[in-house]
């Protein structure tokens, strides 16, 4: 492990120091190494202020960071600093960046710099209608290769994300708590779904921290800053919607919103939207119209979906319209159970597949 990683976590684990404070002391002192083992002294003279001084000095007396790691490892919890190169590419582009995201997910190293990443959010009091238009958006996103990020938060956020996993897409869970918390807890067959496929679960904040309210316009920040664009479906006056569109349009991304029924306060939200200069949506074609993404048809799909060998091209077609157990696939394939299961592993550092848990598998 690189040694700075190290000093990267530590500064993550301590309260006072935050993407801006981090990018002042390595600015100064050229690593996290180096600010991390500045004398107080130093520290008090770039102006980081003597009480904070104090109390990072205590507390990185009193850090046993070999233990912290020691808990990451036993969750499968992978932090990534800003300067690695796995590190989401949209999100290193917002000024206040997260100089450590934790990420947990199946694979250990999840790659969450994908080129199409969309954030979907909304209210948490849903109603069948936002359900209904967040299942559909979704699913059409999927369909065109968009990975879903969100909240993880009841109502949209959670619609969403189930909307993405239905559909066989993957889809990134951003939480305003540590990684290893399920908030809300209701939410907990998702997270497990989540991070149990080819999704991801991630947070700035380290393992144990509570959930507060004030910490939830900071995670939208990262919400926005992973995507191309957020697209909002609906909110009220004082939704927390609004604080992730405010930030997509701050860092240079598109902001959509889909109307909804003038009678329902739920609308306020997106219409405020669309005022203020977010693109009304009424399909999936408006939004790969405003981001120039070329949309694929039905063909060119079923051509990124073509096998390198005959033997990879009958999984392909036998999990192309619905998920399927290995068992069954040893069925329909007439290969062996062995050969099934290796070709399913190249299928899946390709791209192809996914394990969708219980080893069964779909697109």
């Amino acid at each position: 492990m690189n040694k700075d990683v190290e000093y990267f976590v530590a500064f993550s684990l301590f309260p006072g120091i935050g993407p801006v404070r981090f990018k002042l002391l390595y600015d100064y002192f050229g690593s996290a190494k180096a600010a991390w083992e500045a004398p107080i002294s130093e520290l008090k003279a770039i102006k980081l202020g003597d009480r904070l001084s104090e109390q990072l000095d205590s507390f990185r007396k009193k850090l046993d960071i070999a233990s912290y790691f020691s808990q990451l490892e036993k969750l499968h919890v992978v932090p990534l600093t800003i300067q690695d190169e796995k590190y989401p590419a949209l999100l290193r582009q917002i000024p206040d960046a997260p100089f450590v995201l934790y990420v947990l997910g199946k694979k250990r190293e999840h790659p969450l710099h994908l080129d199409r990443t969309i954030a979907v959010v909304g209210t948490r009091r849903m109603s069948s209608y936002g359900k209904e238009v967040t299942e559909r958006f979704v699913t059409e996103l999927v369909s065109q290769r968009f990975t879903i990020v969100s909240g993880m938060a009841y109502g949209i956020d959670a619609a969403a994300h189930w909307a993405a996993i239905n559909a066989g897409g993957g889809t990134i869970a951003v939480l305003g708590c540590g990684i290893d918390i399920i908030a809300p807890p209701g939410n907990a067959k998702l997270y497990r779904t989540i991070i149990g496929g080819g999704g991801a679960v991630v947070s700035e904040m380290p393992l144990g921290h509570r959930p507060l309210k004030g910490l939830f316009p900071a995670r939208n920040r990262i919400i926005s800053g992973l995507s191309l664009a957020t697209l909002v479906i609906e909110g009220a006056d004082d939704s927390g919607a609004l604080i992730t569109a405010r930030n997509a349009a701050e860092q240079g991304r598109d902001v959509f919103a889909v109307p909804g029924p003038i009678t329902s306060a739920l609308s306020r939200a997106p219409l405020r939207l669309i005022k203020d200069g977010a693109t009304l949506v009424e399909s999936v074609d408006d939004i790969l119209e405003t981001l120039r993404v070329k949309k694929m048809t039905s063909g060119a799909l079923k051509k990124s979906l073509t096998g390198s060998t005959k033997e990879e091209q009958m999984i392909l077609d036998s999990v192309s319209q619905s998920r399927q157990h290995i068992d069954d696939l040893v069925r329909l394939t007439g290969l062996t159970a062995q050969n099934v299961a290796a070709i399913l592993t190249i299928l899946e550092i390709k791209g192809l597949v996914k394990d969708y848990g219980e080893k069964t598998y779909g697109i």
